[in-house]
């Protein structure tokens, strides 16, 4: 059986509606929640996928999050050796750091469910199941796109949306991953988020999600389906 870690920065914000597919896709899920397990092991550089989530840390706080010097080497590591890895939101962003690309905060804090515009690229990549879909953003920084990247998908909030860097690296800005079973604990755990941004609710992120996760998620699904197809 194939194995898959996902390193994980909130316990909530977890697999989601990915975690199905990589099982019915014969992976063995394996989580490693960084602050307590140990990042720099060989679990991590050798599992056949490596997934990390997001979460609401900086990726360039490694002062205040001594651990992240760890992830993002473990992360280094298997991007040159061409080692499958998938990144969404946070782990977006150490993708790009990992790369050698500047991580920033963006101009605005993007919450809430808005479609994304696929680049030419985008549209014929695994992410063209999303093209023209609400899919849920949750992020207040962004990248420079990293040398060698392919763009996917933008936003007029945020140019860099998602990237490919080869066949064997995908990156989410956004959350494919995200459905409605579940979502009570993100509007928990960011509470003190939600209540800093001008025009954003937990009513009306909590309606929203109940609305659209039902189209978007399988859709996210069917993305990372063709992605894990291509690998093979």
């Amino acid at each position: 059986m194939k194995t898959a870690a996902a390193i994980r920065h909130v316990h909530f914000e977890d697999l989601g509606a990915f975690e199905s597919v990589l099982t019915s896709s014969g992976y063995r899920i394996q989580y490693c929640d960084a602050g307590v397990s140990d990042l720099r092991s060989p679990e991590l550089a050798d599992c056949d996928l490596l997934v990390v989530l997001g979460g609401p840390i900086g990726a360039y706080e490694d002062d205040t999050y001594p651990f992240l010097a760890d992830e993002i080497a473990m992360i280094e590591k298997r991007l040159n050796f061409a080692r499958p890895a998938l990144g969404i939101c946070l782990g977006a962003q150490l993708f790009a750091r990992a790369l050698h690309a500047r991580v920033f905060p963006g101009p605005a804090k993007e919450i809430g469910w808005a479609p994304v515009t696929l680049t030419s690229k985008g549209k014929h990549s695994p992410i063209r199941f999303l093209e023209g879909v609400p899919v849920l953003h949750w992020h207040g920084d962004t990248f420079d796109l990293p040398e060698g990247a392919e763009l996917l998908a933008s936003t007029a909030v945020c140019q860099n949306q998602a990237f490919a860097y080869g066949k064997s690296v995908l990156a989410f800005q956004f959350h494919p991953e995200a459905s409605a079973k579940g979502f009570e604990r993100w509007l928990i755990g960011h509470a003190v988020e939600i209540g800093g941004v001008k025009d954003i609710s937990v009513q009306n992120l909590r309606s929203d999600t109940a609305r659209l996760a039902p189209e978007s998620a399988p859709l996210g699904q069917q993305c990372l389906r063709e992605w894990l197809q291509g690998l093979d």
